[in-house]
Formats: C-alpha cells, structure tokens, sequence
C-alpha cells in the first residue's frame, strides 16, 4: 500500500482530464497504470476528486484489480462515503462478501456514515454468505438511519430476509411496502420455492403485476430442483408464449427438466435458441447440455458440445464421462479421466463414483483399485457409501466375490442398499447362494424389504434347483404382503413428457391409445404371419 501524503496536493487539468478518459475505458490498462504513478510522484494521489475517479475504475471496471484499489483506497487521509461504497461494492461484486462486510464495519467503525447505497451492497454479501445475523445487525443500522423506506434498500431487505430462509420478517416487509416492484415480488417467490414452498411461491408467482426473466427463471429453477420437471417445462413455454427472453438460470433448468424427462425435442430445440442468440457457452450452460443430450442417448451431441466448450471445469468432464459410461463407452470415460488429470483439473468426489462404474463395466479390477486408492492418497477425498458401493459392484462383476464380501465388512460406514445390492446380483450370477441369504437378511435389516431383493433370493434358489427354499421366499413375500413396483414408460409428444405406469387407466386418452396399441398388436401379428408364410414358401421352393 502506497503511503499516504503529508498534504493534500490538487491535480491538474490534463491529469483529470486523463481520468475523465480512464473512467470511459478510452486508455489502455498500461497507460492507466503510468497515470497512477503520476499521481503518486506528485502527491496529487491524495486529492479526493482524483484518486475517486481512479479508484471506480480499478473497483469496477474488468480490467482493473482490487490491489490497485486497495492501494488507491489506502492513499486517501479522508475517504468519501463514494469511496467507501465504492470499495464495498468492488468486493461484493467480486464475489469477496467477507471483505465487504469488513470494509462497512471499519467503515462505521471510523465514524463515517453510509447511505442508502451503502446498504444495498452490504444486504447483497449478507445473502453471499447466508448470514442471517449480519443481516440483523446492519437491519438494525438501517432503521437508526431512516433508509428502511429506499425502495432498493428494502427490497434488499426482503431478499435477504428471503435467503436466509427467515420468510416471516421478508414476508412482513414485503406486506408492509407500499411501492411493491418486480424486484421485490421476485425474491418472495425465490424466497418461498428455496424453503420448499412450492404452492406458495406459484401462487406469489401467479399474481405477480408484471414478470422478468429473473422471476420466470426463478420458477423454472424451483420446479426442476425439486424433481417437479413437467412442470418446469410447462412454466418454460409460458415465457416463451409471454415473449420473455429466458436468462442462463432459466436455460440451465429447462435443460435440467429435459434431461430428467427424456424430451431431446425440446432440448435441441432450447440448443438452437442458445446458438441462435449468440449465448456464451461457459461451463454451466455446457454443462447443462451436455447433461440432457446424455440422459436422452443422444452421446455424440454431447461430445460435440464438450469439444466445443472453450473452458471446461470438473462438473463438465464428470458429466461427460457419466454420459459415456452409461452409454457403454466406459473405455472413452476412462481415457478422458486421464485427460481430466493431465489437464489439472481435480476430479471430486462424483467424478470417482462415475469412473469407478466406468472400470466395473469393463473389467478392469487394478485400474480400479489404483483409482480407488488414489481418492485419499492423491486428492484426500475420504470415500464415502457411494465410492464402496461402485468399488464393491467392480470387484462383484469381476467374479471376487471373497474380496468384495471383505470390503464391505471393513467399511468405515454402515453399508447402504447399493452396496449390498450390488453383492447380492453377483451372488445370483455366481450361484454363491449362502452369501446371497446373508446379503438379503442385511437388506431386511436396513429396512429395504421389496420385491426385487425377494426375487434375486428366490432366482438364486431357483438356478440350484432348491425349490422349498423358493416356495419359502414366495411365501414370506405373501405373508409381508411384499408388492411389486410397477414398471413405467415415458413418450415425449410434441415437447410434451407423457409418463404411463403399469395398471393405470387414467390418461383422458386412454381409449384411444388402447384402440392404436390393439391394432398395432394387430398388424403385427399379420405381419408375423407373413413373414413365416414367405419363410415356409422359400423352404418348400
């Protein structure tokens, strides 16, 4: 940090002039920098007028640096409420709300008094942090000031309020505004779907005057992160029927809501739109594609998309290679883990479940075991029940049924149903009987009593022709009055996800799908019947 002059030195008019330049980005960032040094020399850094210029410019503008700023900042005898709110603001919006809120204490601390403005960037790092009792005190700050009535002051209030998930007092101010904006209508809904208040937040939502693409977005995302996807969809064509341009957020969950419910239609569709409005590929937009063309089997376009990315991040490579292991390219997903380590990217803790189902897949029990490994040892991940259950399902696949019964009694953890669901389908492969009934009495221990553990036991009895045994298990099913799942099926029709589960007669088209499905099942019979007409015909010739 720059000392601070003994006197204050006024700057002349070219210099300022120059700042004038600066402030419209009109000088390049070495140029600034030697007009800085200017300053410095002369002792002119020290008149307010000169360094608040300067210092908006390294606070706000890309091409600037908070080092800069802090050094500008530090040369000032008396800084101006500008000043103060300059440098908050630089923090907050860098994602650095620590440091504002310490700027803002120092600030009251040196008995200088913020304004409104100051405020509002304050309310902003309290919801960076979700820290609920800074939000109090600097409340509590704003009512000695009077500044509660500022529009954006309160709205920033309610948001905060909203965040922190403390819906009482965002709803009580929020009720209580007389000027109520989108703004403020906006972070009640946020507000109310983040606390899981869905109906609430719809209903908020509904009645709102006047919608962005902030509140649009905001509902989309709430739908799709609480596995209400159809629904997401629904709200996404109503912006587009409403003309409102989606933002990222409201890309990002519409792709989100496609992968889920298998709708490539609209999920290329979405994809042209971003191409088309000339959309920055980052990483959460990539990785979003990438996500909904591999839930939709579409694993080429999913390439393309990862290939096109100019940055890529570790939820991008995870995503990627998820995608090619559940498509059986597990030998790509394992190849582009090495890429990913080659590149320096740290994998986290799903990209370890990803790749260790890539090697059970394959086969390859030392590569997976190196993997494994290298979780604690190389990345200092601690494995969780997840990483177990991939290991074990690796070494089950692999016929090392000993060794994988060793793992899961050494476990840290209690073992979880994938873990021991995935020892159980080796034992009925390998007809390892008594380790498959020990297996199934530590699924009933946990709790996990449905048909299909029953069906596994009683297949296992099956294949060794003991057929008491699979009498018993049939019994005890009957006796618990163990009942099926019912399989489901999902069409997507013009956009729109259409789910179908076993037994249910209540779609309004019911009878008219059951009428096509019956001349389908028609036609095909015929055309069997030709098929084996024409075969009988070139057998007898």
């Amino acid at each position: 940090m720059f000392p601070r002059a003994l006197k204050c030195m006024k700057s002349d008019k070219r210099t300022l002039m120059l700042l004038d330049r600066c402030q419209h980005l009109l000088l390049t960032i070495a140029q600034i920098h030697h007009l800085h040094a200017r300053l410095v020399v002369s002792g002119a850094i020290s008149d307010p007028y000169a360094a608040a210029k300067l210092l908006a410019f390294y606070a706000i503008s890309e091409d600037g640096g908070l080092a800069h700023a802090r050094a500008v900042f530090g040369a000032l005898r008396r800084p101006t409420a500008f000043a103060w709110n300059t440098m908050i603001r630089a923090h907050a919006d860098r994602k650095q709300p620590l440091d504002a809120l310490s700027l803002c204490k120092h600030m009251l601390r040196s008995g200088f008094s913020p304004n409104n403005y100051t405020f509002s960037f304050v309310l902003r790092a309290c919801v960076e942090l979700s820290s609920l009792l800074d939000g109090r005190k600097f409340h509590t700050q704003i009512l000695k000031r009077g500044w509660e009535l500022y529009d954006f002051v309160l709205n920033g209030l309610i948001h905060m309020y909203a965040s922190c998930g403390c819906l009482e007092s965002s709803r009580r101010l929020f009720d209580l505004s007389s000027n109520k904006d989108v703004i403020s209508w906006t972070a009640m809904v946020h507000g109310y779907a983040k606390s899981g208040r869905i109906d609430v937040a719809r209903e908020l939502f509904d009645r709102m005057p006047e919608r962005n693409e902030v509140s649009w977005s905001s509902m989309i995302t709430a739908y799709s992160q609480i596995g209400m996807f159809k629904e997401a969809l629904e709200v996404f064509n109503e912006m587009q029927l409403a003309s409102v341009k989606p933002n990222q957020a409201g890309i990002v969950g519409a792709l989100s809501a496609c992968g889920f419910l298998g709708a490539l239609d609209q999920g290329k569709w979405i994809h042209v739109y971003v191409e088309r409005n000339g959309m920055v590929l980052d990483r959460i937009l990539g990785t979003a594609l990438i996500d909904m063309y591999a839930k939709c089997g579409c694993i080429e376009n999913a390439l393309k998309v990862f290939d096109e990315m100019p940055e890529r991040d570790v939820f991008a490579y995870t995503s990627m290679i998820s995608g090619l292991s559940n498509h059986g390219h597990s030998e790509k997903a394992i190849e582009l883990f090495d890429s990913m380590e080659n590149e320096g990217v740290r994998p986290n803790e799903v990209t370890f479940i990803c790749v260790l189902s890539a090697c059970g897949r394959m086969g390859l029990v030392d590569r997976g075991r190196q993997i494994f490994d290298s979780m604690n040892r190389v990345y200092g991940i601690e494995p969780r029940v997840e990483h177990y259950g991939g290991f074990v399902d690796l070494l089950s696949r692999a016929g090392l049924l000993e060794e994988a019964r060793r793992v899961v009694l050494e476990m840290p953890m209690e073992p979880d149903p994938y873990v021991l669901g995935a020892l159980l389908n080796a034992c009925r492969v390998h007809g390892e009987v008594e380790l498959g009934k020990e297996t199934v009495e530590s699924l009933v221990k946990l709790g996990i009593d449905h048909s299909g553990v029953h069906v596994l036991l009683s297949n296992m009895h099956a294949s060794t022709d003991q057929w008491e045994d699979v009498l018993k298990v049939r019994k005890g099913m009957e006796e618990k009055k163990v009942m099926k799942v019912p399989g489901c099926s999902m069409i997507e029709i013009d956009g729109v996800a259409c789910e179908f589960v076993a037994g249910d007669r209540s779609h309004m088209y019911m009878e008219e799908i059951m009428s096509v499905v019956e001349a389908t099942d028609v036609q095909l019979k015929y055309s069997d019947f030709d098929d084996c007409m024409v075969e009988s015909e070139l057998a007898y010739a």
